[in-house]
């Protein structure tokens, strides 16, 4: 390489080199424009598809990284913190590939006024899309760096090297700072596809286990979530609901209830209402004697019955999965099951909060929703205002994974917030108001049909699927509540399914196992007998649950073991791995029961076969007089590519296991025909500490260099399918319908 003509060597010499650090709010109208979600919110557009994750919708280094003069790096996601440990993850993958210390990195989650629209957070694609942009980006920006200083320095790139400590140095122990260098440089440039990436050798930051940016706020009683958010002037409300969705309150005449004191402002449109109150106490105090009014049904009654007869007995649009077919030995054995899920409540510790502020012609909304983007654009449409004057900040939320209440929450702060200008509107749902109203995960009906020839491999595979759409996220104003109630209205969006390899109500309904003669269809329920939406992992912990119980079921016809089975049924060699790392961790085939009700099981998975590769096995007793379930050891593996933050990951698995113990064993939302009827913690149980396992361990398989396959989600399905598998084995009975409750598993074995 030619030498660049001496610049010299001082800080004067870079701040007068040519070109100027871009201001990142400059740049972000127009690639708002560029990347805009279009009609209804489609997303951001793909504009420079050869590049990686979602670098491709935003290919400008400086939306995504900024560099200060003293060689701070502020990076931007447009990816929630959503308890999920993302931030931290993020930034690791950010101060590796810039070979900055971690405390010289700062990061930016979602807000529509400084971050890349990336879409939901959701379906573990953060690490996937964020992750992979921010560290393409991150190596381009410390590529572009090199070069400057090579230019500045009159030397060759490839004799420079970066130091970890935000220095730039050569052998001959010349140094440049990253701040010199960046004051004299424009991240106002499209990336490259490959720009060369650290490898793992060189590692100071990826594959260790840095402190969690989120947790000392949790423990220490600080500002964590957005529930605990203060700002001054802060007015509180409260809505005016009947009990549950598809009821009315009769309320009072808006005089009278003005009228009341402590009342600062009373909403009122259509079915829509609200108190306002400069307390949050007199807020709470008020709607507690206006929600003593009366309540009328709107709506068709709630179906009581079974989720089979529920489901159906509604129309269905068939979509074939899969449709497979090789000459094969004909089965000998054939078995058939049924396996369902009822109705399940996100369960969120906080009920869903948000608050809102309109001052100065803006609108700003903070909201713990995973889809910011989309509730700025779900409030320029309800408000009808331009969406260049509306502002959506992300701020964590005490639960969600799935859309609870945080949306509608959001769009009714907005809407309060427009009444009461200059005053900071804080919305918090109450507990009884979430469980009545929020989008539930949907019932599930599943069938399946599976045959072994002589030789005990599988040669006949049938699986329907019924389910309603999972994902009924807003996008448009008709997608929340307050949207539906005031006066004129917005239409109801039509539930949608979503494609596959993704799906919904069919993720992972396509077994990644080898099987010659496989027919998956999936029976699409667009009517909706109950509101539904989101909930995590979608339609992949019933799936999986199925598909894995049969796996069993089929290996106690062949009295063959059941992971013997798996393995003579899986090519991929990456799912191999995994089900060995755990059942070898576990003793799997050194397992031997102590007595009656103690048992075994394992189930393995691929999340959306595309995503993270999970095995869990388990050991278990059951009380014989109270059925209740104990699960005395878990051992997890799972392969999520190459690992950013190990202990991250087992926090992942570890929180996907309790969670999926807590729906198999506990969880479903009650009603009658006219309300919903599970208002708290006691009609509506989550698993307490004292039902957690009593030990979790998770092995991470290490995968240098390998794409980031995210983690989230990949345990629910196979946690759920081997506590079943493990009490079939302690108890000779299957048992297929969840929630297995300890009275349901006390009725089935009280006679044994």
């Amino acid at each position: 390489m030619n030498a660049i003509p001496n610049a010299g060597l001082t800080r004067r010499s870079f701040l007068s080199a040519s070109g100027i650090a871009v201001a990142f709010a400059l740049t972000r109208p127009a690639f708002a424009q560029l990347a805009g979600g279009g009609e209804g919110g489609a997303g951001p557009a793909v504009v420079a598809p050869d590049l990686p994750g979602s670098l491709k919708n935003w290919p400008y280094l400086d939306s995504w990284i900024q560099l200060d003069e003293k060689g701070h790096a502020t990076v931007f996601t447009g990816k929630a913190e959503l308890g999920q440990g993302i931030r931290t993850a993020l930034l690791q993958v950010a101060a590796e590939e810039l070979d900055l210390p971690p405390t010289s990195v700062t990061m930016v989650t979602v807000d529509t006024a400084r971050t890349p629209d990336e879409g939901l957070t959701a379906g573990s694609h953060s690490m996937q899309d964020s992750g992979t942009a921010i560290r393409n980006a991150a190596a381009n920006v410390r590529m572009v760096l090199l070069q400057k200083a090579a230019e500045q320095l009159q030397i060759e790139p490839e004799k420079l090297s970066t130091t970890g400590k935000g220095q730039i140095a050569v052998a001959d122990g010349r140094v440049v700072s990253y701040g010199e260098v960046a004051a004299a440089l424009s991240l106002h440039v499209e990336a490259i596809a490959n720009a060369p990436l650290r490898e793992k050798s060189e590692f100071r930051t990826m594959g260790t286990n840095l402190p969690r940016l989120d947790i000392p706020a949790k423990t220490t009683g600080g500002q964590a979530f957005i529930h605990d958010m203060r700002l001054p002037g802060m007015l509180h409300a409260r809505l005016l609901r009947g009990p549950s969705e598809r009821t009315r309150l009769k309320l009072p005449p808006a005089a009278e209830i003005e009228a009341m004191p402590k009342v600062v402002k009373f909403v009122r449109n259509g079915d829509f209402a609200a108190i306002v109150a400069e307390k949050e106490w007199d807020a709470i105090k008020l709607m507690r004697r206006l929600q003593a009014s009366d309540y009328e049904p709107t709506g068709a009654p709630f179906p009581t019955g079974s989720v089979t007869d529920t489901l159906k007995a509604l129309p269905v649009r068939d979509i074939v999965i899969l449709d497979v077919a090789h000459p094969s030995a004909t089965p000998v054995k054939t078995l058939s099951a049924r396996y369902t899920r009822r109705w399940i409540s996100h369960g969120s510790i906080g009920p869903s909060c948000a608050i809102a502020l309109f001052q100065d012609d803006l609108l700003t909304i903070w909201t713990h929703s995973q889809g910011t983007y989309d509730v700025r654009r779900v409030a320029a449409e309800l408000l009808g205002r331009p969406i260049e004057k509306i502002r959506a900040i992300h701020v964590e939320g005490s639960g969600c994974y799935g859309q609870n209440g945080a949306d509608d929450v959001a769009a009714e702060a907005a809407y309060i917030a427009m009444t009461v200008p200059g005053r900071p509107v804080r919305l918090q749902w109450m507990r009884e108001q979430e469980f009545g109203w929020e989008p539930l995960g949907p019932g599930m009906v599943t069938e399946v049909e599976a045959g072994l020839d002589a030789s005990n491999r599988i040669v006949a595979w049938k699986y329907d699927v019924w389910s309603n759409p999972h994902n009924n996220r807003p996008v448009r104003a008709g997608g929340v509540l307050v949207g539906n109630q005031i006066v004129p209205g917005f239409p109801q969006p039509e539930g949608k399914e979503i494609p596959m390899p993704e799906g919904d109500g069919s993720r992972n309904s396509n077994p990644l196992y080898d099987l010659p003669n496989m027919n998956v269809l999936y029976h699409f329920i667009k009517d909706m007998p109950i509101r539904v939406s989101a909930l995590r992992s979608l339609g992949a912990h019933l799936n999986v649950f199925s598909i894995e119980s049969m796996f069993d079921e089929l290996a106690l016809a062949g009295n063959i073991d059941p992971l013997d089975l798996r393995l003579n049924h899986m090519a991929d060699v990456r799912a191999r791995q995994v089900m060995q790392t755990a059942t070898d961790a576990f003793g799997w085939h050194k397992r031997q029961k102590k007595g009656p009700f103690h048992g075994f099981g394992m189930a393995f998975a691929r999340y959306k076969n595309l995503g993270a590769y999970c095995a869990v096995c388990l050991e278990i007793s059951v009380d014989q007089n109270t059925g209740r379930i104990m699960v005395h050891r878990v051992q997890a593996a799972a392969d999520c590519g190459e690992v950013v933050s190990p202990n991250g990951v087992q926090n992942q698995i570890e929180g996907a296991i309790i969670q999926s113990l807590s729906w198999c064993t506990r969880e479903e939302v009650t009603n009658n025909e006219t309300i919903r009827t599970s208002f708290d913690w006691s009609a509506y149980p989550i698993l307490r500490f004292l039902d957690i396992p009593e030990k979790i361990d998770v092995i991470v398989e290490e995968q240098p260099g390998q794409p980031f396959l995210g983690v989230a989600e990949c345990g629910q399905g196979p946690t759920s399918a081997a506590l079943a598998n493990a009490l079939a084995d302690a108890t000779g009975i299957r048992f297929r319908d969840m929630p297995m409750t300890p009275e349901r598993v006390r009725a089935a074995i009280i006679t044994l």
